[in-house]
């Protein structure tokens, strides 16, 4: 069964912000989809397994934003 999780990442602005965000979530082990709002700052994952904060903090944080 997939679990959802939802972050807030500060600092995107644009399509190119959600796409970095969710190619680095992406690869993240056992990250099956990655879905980016922009607007509002929201990243909801699916993944296989719950994800540790510190592996979406890291990957956030490769893509040049923060999360909250």
């Amino acid at each position: 069964m997939s679990e959802q999780s939802t972050w807030q990442v500060t600092g995107m602005t644009c399509a190119h912000c959600a796409a970095s965000v969710a190619e680095e979530i992406s690869e993240i082990p056992g990250v099956e989809d990655v879905d980016v709002t922009v607007e509002s700052g929201s990243v909801v994952v699916t993944s296989a397994a719950p994800l540790e904060r510190a592996a979406v903090d890291a990957a956030v944080a490769e893509a040049g934003y923060t999360l909250v």
